[in-house]
Order: C-alpha cells, then sequence, then structure tokens
C-alpha cells in the first residue's frame, strides 16, 4: 500500500484540471492511503468525494489577490505590467510559499512523509515540499513544457521573469534545495522530472512541440457516472427540451453582460439556458439586473454537476477553464469559448483548432456573435461529428485509473 499527499490550492477549479479528484478517488478505492491537502475552503468537497483531507495553514496560493485598480485609468503597458505582477504574485508570493512549504514540512512530522506527492500545476510550495522531503513530486493537470526562448518574451516577461528567479533562488536558499522540481529558464515553472499527467490526449497540444516531453502522459478521460439522483430543477424541465448551459466557472463570475446575451442567444434558438454563476458575491441590485435581463425560461444557479446538465446539453458558452473544457469534450458537446484570463487562451485556440467549437473575444460577444456562433454549431454536422470522435478519443486512453497506474509505476521506479 502506498500513501499519496494530493495538494491543490483551496478553490473548486484546483480539484479538477480534468481528473484530479477522480485520480485520488482511484487510488484509494485500490486500497492505497490517499490525504488531500489544502485550505479549509474546500474540505467539504473533499469529504464529500470520500477522500480523507487534511487542512493546511496555507497553501502557498494568493487568494483572492489584492483589488486591482482601474486598468482604464492607467496607460497601457502599465496596465500589463500590473496582470502579469499579479499573476506572479498569486502563485509566488515568497513569504506565503515559504509559509505554506513550512506548513508542509511540519505536517510530514505530524503524520508522515508520503510516498509520492501529487500537484496541481500551480502550488509553488508542493514543489518545495516535495524536494525538501525527498520524495517524488508529479504534476496533474498540465503537461511539462520546455523552457522558453529569451527572445521570444515580451520586455515585461523579461523583467517578471527576472523577478522570479530572484523569489526563487531565495525559497531555494532559505530550504537549503537544489529546485529539482522547477525550470530553469527565464521565466521559471514547476517541472517535475518524474511524471506529468494531463487528461487530454497528446492530439490536444500537436501544434505545441515545448509540451512534448518525456515524463508527459496524456490519458484522456470520459464522462463519471452520477453518484446521485438529479436535481429538482433539471427534472422539472421536460426531457425533450435541449439545454445551454452557461458558465464562467467560479473566478470570472461579475462579467453579468456575458450570462445574459449568451442566455438570449440560446433562448432565440429555442434552447433552455441553464446560467451558472458561481458563489462570488453578486449585489443585490445587479443581480435582480441580471434577472430582468434573462429569458423566462432560465434556469439561474449558483452550480451544478456537469454529469446531470451536460447529457442533456446542446452547446456550452463558457471561459475556457481547463475543468469545464474537459468536461464539455468528454460528453461530446459543441462549446463556445470566451477566454478572459491566463491559460484558458490556450483552451480557447485548442477548441477552435480541434474544430469541437468556437473561440470568441469579448469584442465579438458584444457584436452579437453568440447569436451566430450558437447556430453555426448547432447546425454543423462536421463539427457534432468531430466531438463525438475526440471524446472516443478521450475515453480510449484510460483516463483517471491510467493516471493512478502512472503514479504507481513511479514509486517503483524512485523506490
Amino acid at each position: 500500500m502506498a500513501q499519496f499527499w494530493f495538494i491543490s490550492a483551496p478553490l473548486a477549479g484546483h480539484l479538477d484540471w480534468g481528473g484530479f479528484l477522480r485520480t485520488a478517488q482511484v487510488l484509494q478505492q485500490q486500497g492505497h492511503q490517499v490525504t488531500w491537502i489544502s485550505g479549509k475552503q474546500v474540505a467539504g468537497a473533499i469529504t464529500r468525494a470520500g477522500v480523507p483531507f487534511a487542512p493546511v495553514r496555507t497553501t502557498g496560493w494568493l487568494w483572492p489577490p489584492p483589488p486591482a485598480p482601474d486598468l482604464s485609468t492607467i496607460p497601457p503597458q502599465q496596465a500589463v505590467m500590473l496582470r502579469y505582477q499579479r499573476a506572479l504574485d498569486t502563485w509566488l508570493s515568497e513569504d506565503l510559499v515559504a509559509e505554506a512549504t513550512s506548513a508542509l514540512i511540519e505536517l510530514a512530522g505530524e503524520i508522515g512523509k508520503p510516498d509520492q506527492i501529487v500537484t496541481d500545476p500551480f502550488l509553488t510550495a508542493a514543489a518545495l515540499a516535495a524536494e525538501a522531503l525527498d520524495v517524488p513530486l508529479t504534476v496533474c493537470g498540465w503537461p511539462a513544457q520546455t523552457d522558453l526562448n529569451e527572445e521570444m518574451l515580451f520586455p515585461v516577461q523579461k523583467s517578471l521573469g527576472s523577478e522570479s528567479q530572484q523569489r526563487i533562488q531565495r525559497l531555494y536558499k532559505r530550504f537549503n534545495l537544489r529546485g529539482e522540481n522547477f525550470s530553469t529558464g527565464p521565466t521559471p515553472a514547476i517541472l517535475s522530472p518524474h511524471l506529468h499527467i494531463s487528461y487530454f490526449t497528446q492530439n490536444w497540444y500537436a501544434s505545441e512541440s515545448n509540451m512534448l516531453l518525456p515524463q508527459n502522459i496524456f490519458v484522456g478521460g470520459s464522462p463519471t457516472p452520477p453518484a446521485d439522483d438529479p436535481p429538482s430543477w433539471l427534472t422539472d424541465i421536460p426531457a425533450e427540451a435541449p439545454l445551454a448551459l452557461i458558465t464562467l466557472g467560479s473566478v470570472f463570475t461579475g462579467d453579468l453582460g456575458f450570462f445574459a446575451w449568451a442566455a438570449q442567444a440560446a433562448a432565440r434558438l429555442g434552447l433552455v439556458p441553464i446560467v451558472v454563476v458561481g458563489w462570488n458575491p453578486i449585489e443585490p441590485q445587479a443581480k435582480a439586473e441580471l434577472k430582468q435581463a434573462l429569458p423566462g425560461m432560465t434556469r439561474l444557479l449558483n452550480w451544478v454537476d456537469f454529469n446531470h446538465v451536460l447529457p442533456r446539453s446542446r452547446i456550452i458558452i463558457h471561459h475556457g477553464g481547463m475543468g469545464t473544457t474537459h468536461a464539455a469534450i468528454v460528453h461530446g458537446v459543441p462549446q463556445i469559448v470566451v477566454p478572459h484570463a491566463a491559460d484558458q487562451r490556450g483552451q480557447a485556440r485548442r477548441v477552435a483548432q480541434a474544430s469541437i467549437g468556437l473561440n470568441l473575444t469579448a469584442h465579438d460577444v458584444r457584436n452579437g456573435a453568440l447569436l451566430q456562433g450558437t447556430h453555426a454549431l448547432l447546425n454543423d454536422q462536421r463539427v457534432q461529428a468531430n466531438v463525438r470522435h475526440f471524446a472516443e478519443e478521450m475515453a480510449a486512453l484510460g483516463g483517471p485509473p491510467r493516471a493512478a497506474e502512472a503514479l504507481l509505476a513511479v514509486i517503483n521506479e524512485t523506490s
């Protein structure tokens, strides 16, 4: 029996990545000892999944980030610098990461160190703690990639890359580490020498040769049968009524105009809009205005189980989060992606390249492209065939059970 630590930021989206939590469940079902480590904010989700949970005082992930100024009031170059700076601070705030690393090392003293640490792709402390505890590290959700070419970086990336290198070097010194779980290029990132697990196919990254390193495996995935009965709001909708799922995940939920435009487009084409706004607080007046802007048949919800809703959905309109994109693919649902930040732009680009959906900008949305795009996807037989084929490719790779096999192989190779 092997002992695994699964470590994530305390955000719902960081439990997924296409199969992260499900992989922990598979290992536990096989009789291995699994402990999920994160902030108390996700304790309920983990315990409901049947995985033992151990809270830590911090994971090193800065959330929420400090309030941003109105970017429209500052010069564009300064606004770009601020966005990059805030992203760097989120995953590499030096003192916060150091505190989280210490917390993980202390936890190992209390419950015993694991045979392997499995982390989400952006938890610096997990990578540092793995080296400090002398256990192998696996990254779930994002492939390993070669270092970026410094000549191709924007000036802001070069500047903050230098700053991030200085921060990470000070952390190495603080814990007497070599940095074996990080890249050494101009913009350091977590890089396991052992294993990176992606819950997509290798073809998903076909145009990105920098992500085809030997420690990467691509395990795909398939829908998870729901563990409970469908909610009453869903069964109240006639079974023959097609749905349109509309969501911005758990972070970018303040874009209320997006929800209204998407729901109006779906309703005009005969779909029942399912609008999911997350749990972030919405001012009562703003929520009242949103309700007025939504078509009458819309269901306005904080959260849905994709495994209940996507089998009845004809389309999903979303932000491009990795877990949401993955869920749409394995359920064979065409998608419109309107990326808001970070890796979402990559997901949107890959959706368009695979001809399983559309990549739209906020400008496109404001100019009515959601109606045109939804109509096109619903009636394009080539897209419908592509999404079915892609779902079959994903299922054939084995999903979380294949990921569990790979994690066990790492222990066998390093023990």
